[in-house]
């Protein structure tokens, strides 16, 4: 058995590999690259590949396909970079993993708190010894009104969190979680849009949320509605996003994800000229915190991912129930 990992650290993830393929008896060929025509080569007498949040379409498919590849494994929850009806009609499986929901739900925690307080303007001007008060006045959390959209893993977590903070939760979700109702009301859509005064994001990414915040969504909110999203960037329509912080109808915006990112984060890009309208906008905006998707960055989460994808090949070579299999 032997998987071929793409866009694989060395400082973190390596030494991981080695450990689970001894421990699995499965080896190993990698690159730090992303997936490209011109490496996919070392994919040549693997039984799979593994790769991260990337592009990975149809003619790369059929190319490890033909060197022997019949699965493909994620190192990450979401699997929306995949052409999930072109692998299956390839007869290829592939799988997702798992990892504990507090990392997410913190960092997004971490996030509504320094959106609230303002804190990326404190840390800035901070650097420029620009210690006055005008323009870092924040809001108390304690006295808002959060919407948790998505109560799987991580939205549970983010409320059940949240709850120490004595704040108002409305919850949206489309199957009502029993357990949460001690910490939350659930509500429709338009009501939590409505009456929210941060809106949190954890949902997956389907073609029935992509860009669920839009012009029309965002005219339902509050004026000065915070949005905080560490899920997916394409359930946040870019261009309405730039147009509302523009207005002021959006006071302030936390993104660990954004639209187009695939082949952008985990590399080092100084001195690069980015290709990305988006990302130049939202950081030139002064209310607007973006981080290289980095919320399930933790050392619990990254020894889950890796041991989790050698699980999963043992599984599919075994012809055994795969937990994280993808049908």
């Amino acid at each position: 058995m032997k998987i071929a990992f793409f866009s694989l650290r060395k400082f973190d993830e390596l030494e991981l590999c080695e450990k689970y393929g001894k421990q699995y008896n499965i080896d190993f060929t990698w690159t730090n690259e992303y997936p490209c025509e011109s490496n996919l080569n070392i994919a040549k007498d693997c039984d799979a590949v593994s790769i991260v949040p990337c592009c990975f379409n149809n003619k790369y498919i059929d190319i490890v396909n033909s060197m022997g590849v019949k699965y493909i494994l994620c190192r990450s929850i979401g699997y929306d970079h995949l052409p999930v009806e072109y692998l299956k009609s390839k007869n290829m499986k592939f799988s997702t993993v798992t990892y504990p929901p507090e990392c997410v739900a913190n960092y997004a925690i971490m996030l509504i708190l320094m959106s609230t307080r303002k804190m990326n303007q404190i840390m800035i001007r901070s650097y420029a010894q620009d210690y006055s008060l005008r323009g870092k006045m924040g809001k108390d959390i304690s006295n808002c009104t959060i919407g948790v959209i998505g109560t799987g893993n991580i939205g549970s977590t983010v409320i059940k969190h949240l709850s120490g903070f004595g704040c108002k939760i409305l919850a949206y979700n489309l199957f009502e979680v029993e357990e949460l109702k001690k910490y939350a009301t659930y509500t429709d859509l338009d009501t939590l849009y409505k009456e929210s005064d941060i809106i949190t994001l954890h949902v997956a990414s389907n073609t029935d949320t992509y860009h669920m915040i839009n012009e029309n969504t965002i005219n339902k909110m509050k004026n000065g509605v915070i949005i905080i999203n560490t899920a997916r960037g394409t359930l946040i329509d870019s261009k309405a996003l730039i147009n509302n912080i523009q207005s002021g109808k959006i006071s302030a915006a936390a993104l660990d994800v954004i639209e187009d990112e695939n082949g952008l984060y985990y590399h080092n890009r100084t001195s690069e000229v980015i290709d990305n309208y988006e990302l130049s906008m939202l950081r030139s905006f002064p209310n607007v915190i973006l981080t290289p998707h980095t919320a399930f960055y933790t050392d619990t989460t990254v020894q889950n991912m890796i041991e989790k994808t050698f699980q999963s090949l043992n599984f599919f070579m075994n012809s055994t129930k795969n937990p994280y299999e993808v049908v």
